[in-house]
C-alpha cells in the first residue's frame, strides 16, 4: 500500500469549489478518500462534487455550502459530513477572504475584522468541532492553507498577511495541544498561485513580473502543484509532521534573484 493512500478517510475541504480547495479535493479523491467540497455557494459545490463522483465513483463526494463567517453554517457542514460518511479523518481549513488592496491606511475597520474572522477566527471555530472525535480516535490530520504571505511583509495586502501568520502560529500550538492524542496540526505556506482569489496578484503585469523575477524557477504556480502537498500531510506519508509550515513558492522565499 502506497504511503500517500487515503483509502478509508475522510476529508472535509473549505474553500474547495475552485483553485486550490478543488484541486486537493480531487488529488485526495484520487488517492481513495471520501471529500466534502465546501464553499459560499450550494451550485458550484454541486457541480465539483459531480464532476469527481463522476470520475472516481458515486458517493465519493458530497456538496455542501457553507460560510465561514458563520458558526452555525460551519457546524452544519460538519454535522452533514458526519451525517454522510460517520467521521471525519482530515480537515483541510482552505477557505479565506480578502477584500483589500492596497497600503494599510486605507484599510476600513471592517475590511481588517473581516480578514482576521474568516481567515484565523473560522479556523479556530472548524477546527474544534472537528479536533474532539480526532482526539477520541486517537488519529487525525489539520492542514490549514496559509500563505507565504506570512512570512514577508506586503505594501499591499498587509492584514491578510497578518492572518496568514497567525494560522502559522495557529498551528503550532494546535499541533502540540493535540500532538499526545495522535492528531497532527499543519500549514502550507503557497507563493503565488493561479487562482481566481489571487488574480489581482497575477493578472497584473508588473506585479506578475516582479513575482517571477524574485522565483527561482521564475513562474507562478498551479493549484495541482499544491495539493499534493496536503495529501502527504494526510496520509501516512506524513504521520510523522506536525506543527510544520510547508513553504510551496518556486523558491521565492529564498532567491537572491
Amino acid at each position: 500500500m502506497s504511503l500517500f493512500d487515503m483509502s478509508g478517510q475522510v476529508a472535509l475541504i473549505t474553500g474547495s469549489s475552485r483553485g486550490i480547495g478543488k484541486a486537493i479535493a480531487e488529488e485526495m479523491a484520487e488517492h481513495g478518500a471520501k471529500v466534502v467540497i465546501s464553499s459560499r455557494k450550494q451550485d458550484a459545490c454541486d457541480a465539483v462534487a459531480a464532476e469527481i463522483n463522476a470520475k472516481y465513483g458515486a458517493g465519493t463526494a458530497i456538496a455542501v455550502g457553507a460560510n465561514i463567517s458563520s458558526k452555525e453554517d460551519l457546524q452544519h457542514l460538519v454535522d452533514e459530513t458526519r451525517k454522510a460518511f460517520g467521521k471525519i479523518t482530515a480537515l483541510v481549513c482552505n477557505a479565506a477572504s480578502n477584500p483589500y488592496y492596497g497600503p494599510s491606511a486605507g484599510i476600513s475597520d471592517d475590511q481588517f475584522r473581516k480578514i482576521m474572522d474568516n481567515n484565523i477566527l473560522s479556523n479556530h471555530w472548524l477546527i474544534h468541532m472537528v479536533a474532539p472525535e480526532m482526539c477520541e480516535r486517537g488519529q487525525g490530520s489539520v492542514t490549514i492553507v496559509s500563505s507565504v504571505g506570512g512570512l514577508k511583509a506586503s505594501t499591499v495586502i498587509g492584514a491578510y498577511c497578518i492572518s496568514k501568520a497567525a494560522d502559522m502560529q495557529m498551528a503550532r500550538n494546535l499541533a502540540d495541544e493535540f500532538g499526545p492524542k495522535g492528531v497532527r496540526v499543519n500549514c502550507i505556506a503557497p507563493g503565488l498561485i493561479k487562482t481566481d482569489f489571487a488574480r489581482a496578484l497575477w493578472e497584473n503585469p508588473d506585479t506578475l513580473e516582479i513575482s517571477t523575477r524574485r522565483s527561482s524557477l521564475r513562474r507562478i504556480g498551479e493549484p495541482y502543484e499544491i495539493a499534493g502537498a496536503a495529501v502527504f500531510l494526510a496520509s501516512k506519508a506524513g504521520g510523522f509532521t506536525t506543527g510544520q509550515t510547508i513553504v510551496i513558492d518556486g523558491g521565492n522565499t529564498i532567491s537572491g534573484g
